[in-house]
């Protein structure tokens, strides 16, 4: 669930994560065709150019205002081609997409929320850049493996709703963390749809003016803090296999391309940085530690599809990336008993100085994965 609001926790844990990824980048030129500049402050979103080529693009973002912001590129129905999350004000990030010939929208969300400032851009050309054919195959083994993901959990989640429906509180708790695996797993690609996430996957404070609340985190309220399973609740469990079902039906029509597939690992090591580090995702059961290994879990299948062409454009990006989720699965494994479960530890029994360890571990790999999109633009293009 991307987070809408910040604590002041989340907001270290987010300039922590936008220092190693960004800061230290200069500013772009501004003399290629393929970048574009972006300055988002908090009430303005500007581009350096409306039109450019299709195929991959760069996106040379500057966050000059006070609030912490997210740009977006959007499809004409709001369907998301590309994001970066969590820029901390005065920082710089940079993203590497790739567009077909058409119109498209960049939005800036000041304090992340509501719809954005807007600004229309178009590429032109007929054709996007030229694509190693290894590259073709990660992004169809990426869409075997989200519909996988997809198939798998409407199960999962059914066993968690009928205990719902039973009134069975225990079941419910047992089984609302297993039910949450495989979207964690494929979050970028079900955000990507736009109006899913809003649904199943909202936390309190994120809701906009006039939602009504759904989805897992309203029923985990109502089994971990109200205690008691209400005639409301029941019919929420109901909407939520509905909305799952929706997702299911969806993934399969999911716009995924190799930069996308890079971009959405990153999105969910931030996803990590501002929910599960902070605690702040699974506040009343903190099962964060299992959304955690999910994200992580996506991340590297991303990469590994990736890697072939990543390794041959850069090798060194490779060897970190190896290294660093090495390093933190090894981490997160101080906290399972059993390797191949995901009965993780509580979170609330998780000390400070144990998740500053957590979040230095996601800093160390989020930095060059917000690298990867970069490393499988192939060189002819």
């Amino acid at each position: 669930m991307r987070a809408a609001r910040l604590s002041v926790l989340t907001f270290t844990a987010v300039a922590a994560l936008t220092a190693v990824t960004g800061c230290t980048e200069k500013g772009s030129s501004g003399d290629s065709d393929r970048v574009i500049d972006v300055t988002a402050t908090d009430s303005k979103c500007e581009v350096s150019k409306k039109a450019f080529p299709a195929g991959h693009v760069e996106l040379a973002i500057e966050n000059k205002g006070s609030k912490v912001t997210e740009v977006y590129v959007l499809f004409p129905d709001d369907r998301i081609v590309t994001e970066r999350e969590n820029i901390g004000p005065g920082t710089r990030q940079k993203v590497t997409a790739e567009v077909k010939a058409g119109a498209y929208t960049i939005a800036c969300k000041p304090g992340m929320k509501g719809d954005g400032i807007r600004q229309e851009v178009k590429a032109t050309g007929g054709t996007v850049a030229q694509r190693d054919p290894r590259l073709d195959s990660a992004v169809a083994a990426y869409r075997k493996y989200a519909q996988e993901q997809a198939d798998a959990t409407l199960p999962l989640a059914k066993t968690f709703a009928a205990a719902v429906k039973a009134g069975d509180l225990e079941a419910a708790k047992k089984a609302y963390a297993p039910s949450r695996i495989g979207w964690e797993r494929t979050e970028p690609v079900a955000e990507s749809f736009g109006d899913i996430d809003p649904k199943v996957d909202v936390r309190a404070d994120g809701l906009e003016g006039g939602q009504k609340w759904t989805g897992w985190h309203r029923l985990e309220k109502s089994l971990w803090q109200d205690k008691k399973i209400t005639a409301e609740d029941k019919t929420l469990a109901d909407q939520l296999i509905t909305d799952l079902t929706d997702w299911q039906n969806r993934v399969g029509k999911a716009d995924i391309t190799p930069t996308s597939m890079a971009n959405g690992a990153k999105e969910l090591l931030d996803e990590v940085a501002t929910g599960k580090v902070t605690g702040e995702e699974e506040r009343y059961s903190h099962t964060d530690l299992v959304d955690f290994k999910a994200n992580v879990e996506g991340a590297e299948k991303s990469y590994e599809l990736l890697k072939p062409v990543a390794e041959e454009n850069d090798a060194a990006l490779v060897t970190e990336l190896d290294k660093q989720f090495a390093a933190l699965n090894t981490l997160l494994d101080k906290y399972r008993a059993d390797k191949t479960s995901y009965d993780f530890t509580s979170y609330d029994k998780v000390g400070d100085g144990d998740r500053k360890q957590l979040s230095d571990g996601v800093n160390a790999l989020a930095e060059p994965l917000s690298k990867l999109a970069a490393a499988v633009v192939t060189k002819s293009s």
